[in-house]
């Protein structure tokens, strides 16, 4: 798992609601940072670790990580 993510979930003092806004601000900014001259490779790169997020959010907030794992599969 990222470091970063690890880092993120292992704060104690926050809440679980801004854990969560974290992850979901680290999310946000893979995409943003992607253009159209990104690879496939990037891409995947960036798919891949907005999976890490969401099983990372899941582990705080079961329905609500399963939403965002149920939604990038489509």
């Amino acid at each position: 798992m990222n470091p970063k993510i690890d880092r993120i979930l292992n704060f104690k003092t926050i809440s679980i609601r801004q854990k969560i806004d974290r992850l979901l601000e680290m999310d946000a900014n893979n995409y943003t940072n992607l253009g159209i001259d990104s690879t496939k490779t990037q891409r995947e790169e960036v798919k891949k670790e907005s999976r890490f997020i969401y099983r990372a959010i899941k582990t705080l907030d079961k329905e609500l990580g399963n939403l965002f794992l149920q939604h990038q599969d489509k």
